[in-house]
C-alpha cells in the first residue's frame, strides 16, 4: 500500500505542523520548562539576597546595583553568543551546556567571601542564563503545531513563574532564617547542573537545525518519533518519496530570504522593521520588569517593613504571575500575537503607575499583583513571537541578538532605581517604567502578525 501523493510531497516541517499536541511534545515541553523555572528561580533569588546582604553585611544601594546588575552583564553576552552558537552546534547542546554552567555558578555563590568574589560569580551565572532562554524557545517552536505554536511557547515562559514562586518560597521560608539564610538560597541552585544531563539526554534536536547541517537520516528519524507518538502514519519509502523527502524545507524560498535562496542577515532589507521593533519591546520590557521585581522586596524593607513581610508581599506578588501567563495563553491564538501582546505592555504601563503611588498594605498587593499580572502575560507573548520572525539558519541569531541587546536595560535598571528614588522617589520611578512598557506598546506594530503561519525555513 502506497502513500497518497499529497503526504509525501509534505516536507518534515509540514509533518510536523501538522501533528496534534502529543504527550511526546509534553515530555519536551516540561523537559525544557523545568530548565525553564531554575532559571527563574535563580534570577528571581538575587532580588531576596540583595535584600538580606543591605541587612547583614550592610551595603549600600551603589554596591547592590552592583550585585544585580553584574549577572544581567553576563545575560547580554551569554544570550548573544548563545543565541549564535545554536545555530552553529544545535539548540539541544547549548541548553544543556548553559544549564550547567549557571547551576554550578549558583551553587558556587554560596561560598561567597566577599562582595568582589560575590559578582564575579553572578556575572557567570548570568553567561550561562542568558544563553539558555532564548535557545529553549527556539527549541519548542520549532517543534510546536503551528496552529498552536504561540500557546506552547507560552505555557513554557509560564514555567518563569513557576522558578520565581520556588524563588519567593525560599526568600521567604529559607533567607531570613540566619545570616547565612542566604547561602543556602544559593546552594539550592546546584539542581540545575544535576539536571543538564537530563537535558542533554532526553530531549530531540531541532529537526529544522538537523535539514539545515544535512543531517537528514536524523531529522527523519525524530519526525516519525513524533508521528508515531500521534498514531499519524509517516510516509513510506520509495523512489519518490526518497526524492522529496531528502529536500530539506529550507531549500523553499521565504519573503525574508535573499534571492539566490540564503538567508539574510537580521538587519538586511526584508528583516530590518522586525528586528528593530523586537529590540525596542526587549529593551523597555527588560528595564521595566528587571527595574521593578529585582528591587520590589528591598523597596519594601526600605519603606519600613521587615524581611519576612517583605518577602510574604513579594511571594503573593508573584503568585499573580500564573494567571497572567494563563490568559496570555488563551489570548495569543484568540486574538493573534500583536493585539496580545500589545494590550499586555499597556496593561503594564498602568499597573507600574499605580504601584508608584500605593501608599498602604492593600494597595501595594493589589497594585503588585496587577503588575505581576500583566508584565509576566507580556513576557510569555514577546517569548512566543520572537522566534517566529526569522529563517532556521539565523533564528537562534536573531532571538539571541534581541535579548542580548534587551539585557543592555536590565544592566542599567538596577543603577536607575536608587538614584531616582533620591530625587523623586518611587512614584517617578514606576512612572519611567510606566513609559517605557508605552513604547513597548507602540514597537509591537513594527512586527508582523504571524498568528498561524509556519515557521520560517
Amino acid at each position: 500500500m502506497t502513500t497518497p501523493a499529497t503526504s509525501r510531497r509534505l516536507t518534515r516541517n509540514e509533518r510536523l505542523d501538522r501533528l496534534p499536541f502529543t504527550k511526546k511534545h509534553g515530555r519536551m515541553l516540561f523537559g525544557s520548562g523545568v530548565g525553564w523555572a531554575l532559571d527563574a528561580m535563580d534570577v528571581g533569588l538575587i532580588s531576596f539576597v540583595m535584600a538580606a546582604l543591605a541587612v547583614h553585611w550592610d551595603l549600600d544601594t551603589t554596591t547592590l546595583g552592583f550585585i544585580g546588575s553584574i549577572g544581567f552583564v553576563g545575560m547580554a553576552i551569554g544570550a548573544t553568543f548563545g543565541g549564535l552558537l545554536a545555530d552553529k552546534i544545535g539548540r539541544r547542546q547549548v541548553f544543556a551546556v548553559t544549564l550547567l554552567i549557571y547551576g554550578i555558578a549558583t551553587g558556587a555563590s554560596s561560598l561567597a567571601t566577599g562582595v568582589g568574589m560575590l559578582i564575579v560569580l553572578r556575572f557567570i551565572v548570568g553567561l550561562g542564563l542568558g544563553a539558555e532562554l532564548p535557545v529553549a524557545s527556539t527549541l519548542i517552536s520549532e517543534f510546536a503545531p503551528k496552529r498552536i505554536r504561540g500557546r506552547v511557547v507560552v505555557w513554557l515562559e509560564a514555567f518563569w513563574a513557576v522558578g520565581w514562586i520556588a524563588a519567593a518560597c525560599i526568600g521567604t521560608f529559607v533567607i531570613p532564617l540566619s545570616e547565612n539564610g542566604w547561602r543556602w538560597g544559593f546552594a539550592i541552585g546546584l539542581v540545575p547542573a544535576a539536571y543538564a544531563i537530563v537535558i542533554r539526554f532526553g530531549l530531540p534536536e531541532s529537526v529544522r537545525f538537523l535539514e539545515s547541517k544535512g543531517r537528514l537520516d536524523e531529522a527523519e528519524h525524530i519526525v516519525r518519533d513524533f508521528e508515531n507518538s500521534a498514531g499519524i502514519a509517516h510516509p513510506t519509502p520509495g523512489p519518490e518519496t526518497q526524492a522529496l523527502e531528502v529536500v530539506p524545507a529550507r531549500s523553499r524560498k521565504t519573503d525574508a530570504r535573499t534571492s539566490d535562496g540564503d538567508a539574510p542577515g537580521i538587519w538586511s532589507k526584508g528583516l530590518r522593521r522586525r528586528t528593530s521593533g523586537l529590540w525596542i519591546i526587549w529593551f523597555c520590557i527588560n528595564l521595566s520588569y528587571y527595574g521593578a521585581f529585582i528591587w520590589i522586596p528591598s523597596l519594601l524593607v526600605a519603606q519600613g517593613f521587615d524581611l519576612v513581610k517583605s518577602f510574604t508581599f513579594t511571594l503573593i506578588i508573584t503568585l499573580a504571575q500564573l494567571p497572567g501567563y494563563a490568559v496570555s495563553a488563551w489570548l495569543i491564538e484568540a486574538w493573534g500575537r500583536r493585539a496580545t501582546l500589545a494590550t499586555f505592555m499597556v496593561g503594564s504601563a498602568g499597573s507600574a503607575v499605580f504601584f508608584g503611588l500605593a501608599t498602604t498594605e492593600p494597595m501595594i498587593i493589589t497594585a503588585g499583583c496587577m503588575l505581576s499580572f500583566f508584565n509576566l502575560g507580556a513576557w510569555g507573548a514577546l517569548y512566543a513571537i520572537g522566534p517566529e520572525l526569522y529563517p532556521t539558519d539565523i533564528r537562534g541569531t536573531g532571538t539571541g541578538a534581541a535579548a542580548g541587546f534587551g539585557r543592555i536595560a536590565s544592566i542599567i535598571s538596577p543603577f536607575i532605581v536608587p538614584l531616582v528614588i533620591v530625587s523623586g522617589g518611587p512614584v517617578m520611578v514606576f512612572a519611567i517604567f510606566g513609559v517605557a512598557f508605552l513604547i513597548a506598546a507602540c514597537a509591537v506594530f513594527l512586527l508582523p502578525e504571524l498568528k498561524g503561519a509556519s515557521l520560517q525555513q
